[in-house]
């Protein structure tokens, strides 16, 4: 059956990833939903450095290679949200953006996400001084003061990676110490950079174009602080995460602080559903035990399944291994000969999505006298020397610094298809342009009827600008969301910039976090977002 799996993973991180390597490996046929971006949170940690095994890595290269080894064991996945669920009998239905998916067993691995404090300005503020990823954000505030709002492990450390950027960092804990390990907090409290205080909280932030005022007090003194810095600030917030279990609510037990309920074997309060990772209740949130999770719950429902084949007679389709032909990330390690852009496995990966092209297109670029034009024109020349399905045309070599360097992705008469990337397409940046491409050309990325007749429904012209750094990896799903639409739709253009080299941008919307997507030059939003996010923004 097409839609039949033993079973359906929600959540698309270490847990969600690691149950898929365990259940695809035994030969189950196993589905993993996610609706924002493979890899969980850790995604976003610009090192990892206690993870069994490995000395060193980003959280970014070690999930991109669980999915690539889950999915070499035959592991599916679709990015899409699971929007509701029947569980009564033997054959439960997961409700999604993309039709209806049939299985026998389920795994919640939904994750959490970053948690709001509630100071005054929190949210006014969240992009124009307020941030919540140091590695997506910290070079935003190079040579200026920084707050850090937290006590647990995660303010510990991205504070001290702060400090690369930051003139100064002062960490605001709520507590009378850190609650992580010695080891990471010594860091803090030792760095030169980094001034510690606690039983403190932040009370109020405000300004204009930015943080220029910050109010905080110590809740054991009662002392209050009024903190003024005309030239601005920075304050990242690392308070924990909430539980996503919005979908499970009302289905399956929860805590009052909204976690799912378990047993030792990852069950839930429902037969046949298992959570495992961020989401349940545990002592210790970290990238280890989201993985031990995910492989006790993939053992655990290895039995429930085969009893569920048993008893009914029926079995889903057996998985087939194969090699991963649609990895996460073209991002691969750098070729061993400096003259060449693009290492063989990167050609490769290429390849396949240049021979599933429908059709030609052009690229053009505009140039201006920056260096970054000249490894533009280096970096696309390369591109196009892989396929006969693309060219290259040079309009302008002397285009204004406030629109180049960029490529346009043109068809091959030189229409224009609304997608173009202002800068170099490298680093996160690189596996979304090569899809900009694609999707441009054609067939693109599958949509479902519901957001194609969403995107036809676009009437009017839209201008969206996606403002991004290279650095960012929550940046590449809105790229590729907001460019999925434009090359769906005429109406629509969806051009995007690495700020970095778009001072003008930053200033006139007063960017101080990414992604950042401005609508038709005056309505400016931040935060990453999926299609149907931007399509209930757009209509």
């Amino acid at each position: 059956m097409k839609n039949l799996y033993d079973v359906i993973i929600v959540g698309g991180g270490p847990a969600g990833l690691t149950a898929a390597l365990y259940l695809a490996r035994a030969r189950y046929r196993v589905l993993v939903l996610e609706k924002e971006q493979f890899g969980g949170q850790i995604s976003i940690t610009h090192e990892v450095v206690n993870y069994p095994g490995i000395a060193k890595t980003s959280g970014r290269s070690l999930t991109d290679a669980m999915l690539q080894q889950a999915e070499s064991f035959g592991a599916e996945f679709l990015m899409t949200e699971a929007t509701g669920f029947d569980l009564d009998g033997d054959i439960k239905v997961v409700h999604t953006g993309k039709g209806d998916y049939r299985c026998f067993g389920i795994l919640l691995a939904t994750g959490a996400h970053p948690r709001s404090v509630g100071f005054q300005g929190e949210e006014a503020y969240k992009g124009r001084g307020v941030a919540y990823c140091a590695t997506c954000d910290g070079e935003f505030f190079t040579g200026k003061e920084i707050f850090v709002v937290g006590g647990g492990y995660a303010a510990a450390e991205e504070s001290v990676f702060l400090t690369k950027f930051a003139k100064h960092v002062t960490i605001l804990v709520r507590k009378d110490d850190f609650s992580c390990a010695a080891s990471v907090a010594d860091q803090a409290k030792n760095h030169e950079k980094i001034t510690v205080l606690t039983n403190t909280v932040l009370e109020e932030v405000s300004g204009e174009n930015g943080l220029t005022y910050a109010r905080y007090k110590n809740t054991t003194t009662g002392e209050v602080t009024e903190y003024k810095n005309q030239e601005g600030f920075g304050v990242f917030v690392f308070a924990g995460y909430d539980p996503a279990t919005q979908v499970a609510r009302g289905l399956v037990e929860l805590n009052e602080q909204g976690y799912i309920m378990t047993d030792s074997s990852q069950k839930t309060s429902v037969e046949g559903v298992y959570a495992a990772g961020d989401v349940c209740i545990k002592p210790l949130r970290q990238v280890v035990t989201a993985t031990s999770d995910g492989a006790l719950a993939a053992t655990e429902l290895e039995k429930y399944v085969a009893d569920v084949h048993r008893k009914t007679g029926m079995r889903a389709d057996v998985p087939t291994p194969k090699k991963s032909s649609a990895p996460n990330s073209l991002e691969t390690q750098q070729p061993t000969d400096e003259n060449e852009l693009f290492t063989k496995e990167v050609r490769q990966q290429l390849n396949a999505v240049f021979t599933r092209m429908d059709r030609p297109l052009l690229l053009k670029l505009s140039l201006d006298s920056r260096p970054v034009s000249d490894e533009l024109e280096r970096f696309v020349t390369g591109l196009v020397a892989l396929s006969d399905k693309l060219t290259l045309d040079v309009v302008d070599r002397k285009a204004d610094e406030t629109f180049a360097p960029c490529v346009e992705i043109c068809l091959g008469d030189g229409t224009p298809t609304g997608l173009a990337f202002h800068g170099v397409p490298g680093g996160h940046e690189f596996t979304s342009f090569v899809l900009g491409i694609y999707n441009a050309a054609g067939p693109g990325q599958a949509l479902d009827d519901a957001a194609k007749q969403k995107i036809a429904n676009i009437q009017e012209k839209i201008d969206l600008k996606i403002l991004v750094t290279l650095s960012c990896t929550m940046c590449p799903d809105m790229v590729v969301a907001a460019q999925r639409i434009a090359a769906e739709n005429a109406n629509v253009i969806a051009h995007v910039y690495d700020i970095r080299h778009f001072e003008n941008l930053r200033k006139q919307y007063n960017v101080m976090s990414v992604p950042c997507m401005v609508i038709n030059d005056n309505k400016v939003l931040f935060g990453k977002k999926n299609i149907s996010q931007i399509l209930e923004i757009l209509l």
